[in-house]
């Protein structure tokens, strides 16, 4: 299995390349060249078996001989050995046809852990083979930075810089990225928001010099190996309400378009997915593509589903790929077009095959709210916003009611205990293992915007 940029201007890579890469040298995001496939009765024979075992059969064929077959098993039976639950990722119903994915039974309580926890391990592998060393270094709207950090704290071979918009996030979410004590963890509050951490980056990835001499490695949902570990629960989730005998549907509560785009990609490998439903908040971006074509900035409003709070959807990019039709040049147009001015326009084409593939619906504060009330009233199932607005989204577009509908719940209600008090009148209390979260001290560090100093900063930092 080789991968390829999604601007046509990089060379192929194997799978450890691009998992240690990150992004693409051209700007663009690693894709597999092509897409592996399983058939009904693989699938069917998911049915029974634990989370483990059919990470194990989704994600061989993306991997090649990066790792051999006893290695990988061991890498994921650690990822997820620490999660509390032993179904890893379980569903819980909410009515007739409607079910809740949880995704927050990891070390920080969302659903960045599925991913960030195997990313970390199989860093450690690689790298411990190479005798190398690298610096990580990511953007979070929330939850990516404290998974990131969960994964990565302590190993000799990394140092791990995290960028946030510095009082953007929950108080819960930021002392989940300050709050660590080894020498290798490094936050970094940023004066601007999400998209300013995540322009950040991609600045930095596109520096080769600083790239080079730091040795830099993302763990984004750029990188490649993040969507992967998430096309996993897709199929879990799918089998266990009767896939493949018949079609499932999802609704995803997205910023950053990268949890949706794994089950883009679960359905390319054959998973009998019926429609993927895209949920937004008041920044809509995603929603308003679907509706119109127009993928147009439109500048960030922070709300209280803050991990949402995006309107550079970097994933989006893996998707308008295979929307053109795999042609690298029209992408790196559009996302110059997108970079430049703030906007581009699909062509008809693709947006007909976008909207063959996904719907989309927006949920307002108001609406946030009212759902966390909903459903601790009827079913007494208590939701962070996030997972909030995807089931507001799943029970108010129009949709076949006959084909079970799955909506990921992507973080625990802890997380944002302010906006689920608010709207429920029930404070979510943090697991027995953070308890004390609100009694450690906080360590780190408020930067500007400014491409130059946060990069003189890293380099002081890890001595180069």
């Amino acid at each position: 299995m080789k991968y390829i940029s999604t601007r046509g201007q990089s060379p192929a890579l194997t799978f450890e390349e691009a998992m240690l890469t990150g992004l693409a040298r051209d700007g663009g995001l690693y894709v597999p060249e092509t897409w592996p496939t399983l058939s009904a009765d693989e699938i069917a024979g998911f049915a029974g078996k634990s989370y483990e075992e059919v990470a194990f059969a989704v994600m061989k064929p993306f991997i090649g001989d990066t790792f051999t077959d006893i290695e990988f098993l061991e890498i994921i039976h650690k990822s997820y050995a620490s999660f509390g639950h032993l179904a890893r990722c379980p569903i819980v119903q909410l009515d007739e046809n409607h079910f809740l994915l949880e995704l927050f039974h990891g070390p920080t309580l969302a659903f960045k852990d599925v991913a960030m926890q195997l990313i970390g391990q199989m860093f450690e592998k690689a790298l411990g083979r190479r005798g190398d060393k690298v610096t990580i270094v990511g953007a979070t709207s929330g939850d990516t930075g404290s998974a990131a950090i969960e994964a990565f704290k302590g190993l000799d071979a990394v140092d791990v810089f995290i960028m946030f918009p510095d009082g953007r996030v929950s108080d819960v979410q930021r002392r989940q990225m300050t709050t660590p004590t080894e020498s290798n963890v490094h936050a970094l509050a940023v004066d601007g928001d999400f998209d300013d951490c995540q322009a950040l980056l991609k600045d930095m990835f596109n520096d080769f010099d600083f790239r080079d001499g730091v040795k830099l490695a993302g763990v984004n949902s750029i990188n490649w190996a993040r969507v992967l570990a998430q096309v996993v629960y897709y199929f879990t989730s799918a089998v266990s309400v009767g896939a493949p005998h018949r079609k499932v549907s999802f609704t995803v509560p997205t910023g950053n378009f990268g949890d949706i785009f794994a089950g883009y990609v679960a359905k390319r490998m054959g998973l009998p997915i019926d429609r993927l439903v895209i949920a937004t908040n008041q920044n809509d971006i995603l929603h308003r593509t679907l509706q119109t074509g127009d993928h147009t900035k439109t500048g960030v409003n922070p709300s209280i589903s803050p991990s949402m709070d995006i309107q550079v959807s970097s994933n989006f990019e893996r998707l308008v790929f295979d929307l053109y039709d795999r042609e690298g040049a029209a992408v790196a147009q559009l996302m110059t077009a997108l970079k430049d001015d703030g906007t581009f326009t699909l062509s008809q084409g693709a947006l007909g095959k976008l909207k063959d593939e996904f719907d989309s619906g927006r949920c307002s504060e108001e609406q946030t709210s009212k759902a966390i009330k909903i459903a601790f009233q009827d079913v007494n199932e208590v939701l962070c916003p996030h997972s909030a607005i995807g089931v507001h989204v799943a029970n108010t577009i129009p949709r076949d009611e006959t084909v079970p509908m799955i909506t990921l719940a992507t973080a625990h209600p802890a997380k944002f205990p302010a906006a689920v008090e608010a709207a429920c009148g029930v404070h979510p209390e943090l697991p027995g293992r953070m308890a004390d979260l609100f009694e450690r001290d906080e360590r780190m560090t408020k930067v500007g915007n400014d491409l130059s100093a946060v990069e003189a900063l890293i380099r002081e930092r890890v001595g180069v």
